[in-house]
């Protein structure tokens, strides 16, 4: 099923993540591919990551930029509405069994790469969790298992506002605690700088291939699951204690 991009807030983004890994997990809902949009600019953290590690709160406050959890690990992600393209997968467990992380790393991504070498974009896998190229990486992949489903999610750099990212995220930069899991520095080659396609196209193209793959059938979400994801805003993703799990 497919769950197309619709701008949606970060923090219901997170949310939905959590809700619809359990409804597929429980069988209430088909193996899913969401396409994430966003409706604000954001910083987005790793399940095990140290806010202040990462992110210059002032900056991101000054910038309007909000800060939110992912549940699944990795590093941060700075995102701007139209400079990102993130999707996530939501499947059975079962179909990741008897596979080490790096491998289903491999396996849920591989369709992206083999899209993204037919635009004429000499893309890999790059252990662990990256999809790279000559000019740089291009995404970076996150997972969680839970709940009977795996949830796998990725996102890829379209665009980058380098000065202002560099400004909110702690890159090259002094970290201030030793607490959780700190984000790689590697150089990044966003696909605007390996491709003239608009984004929207982009997407389009991605949807073809995994389409002629797996096929892919059109699906909104259902009432009873936005406001499940809207609860869990509300109770815990929108909470400090949660934002600032670890700080």
């Amino acid at each position: 099923m497919l769950l197309p991009e619709q701008p949606r807030p970060p923090l219901l983004n997170m949310a939905l993540d959590e809700v619809l890994t359990e409804r597929v997990g429980a069988c209430q809902r088909s193996p899913t591919l969401r396409i994430w949009g966003w409706s604000a600019p954001c910083v987005v953290l790793g399940r095990f990551q140290s806010v202040r590690n990462e992110v210059d709160e002032v900056a991101a406050a000054r910038h309007g930029i909000e800060i939110v959890r992912r549940i699944s690990g990795g590093g941060a992600m700075f995102i701007e509405p139209e400079g990102a393209i993130t999707w996530s997968l939501y499947a059975p467990l079962a179909l990741s069994e008897g596979m080490t992380f790096a491998e289903s790393y491999r396996f849920f991504d591989a369709w992206v790469v083999d899209a993204l070498r037919a635009l004429g974009i000499d893309a890999w896998y790059a252990p662990l969790n990256d999809i790279t190229s000559a000019a740089g990486k291009i995404g970076g992949a996150a997972q969680a298992r839970r709940s009977g489903a795996v949830l796998h999610h990725t996102t890829m750099a379209y665009a980058m506002n380098v000065p202002l990212m560099l400004e909110i995220l702690r890159i090259g930069k002094e970290k201030l605690s030793d607490k959780g899991v700190t984000s790689a520095e590697k150089r990044v080659g966003p696909l605007r700088q390996q491709t003239d396609l608009p984004r929207a196209a982009i997407i389009d193209h991605l949807l073809d291939r995994f389409r002629e793959r797996f096929g892919l059938v059109a699906d909104t979400l259902t009432p009873d699951e936005l406001a499940d994801a809207n609860l869990r805003v509300r109770e815990r993703f929108g909470a400090r204690e949660w934002i600032h799990y670890l700080p």
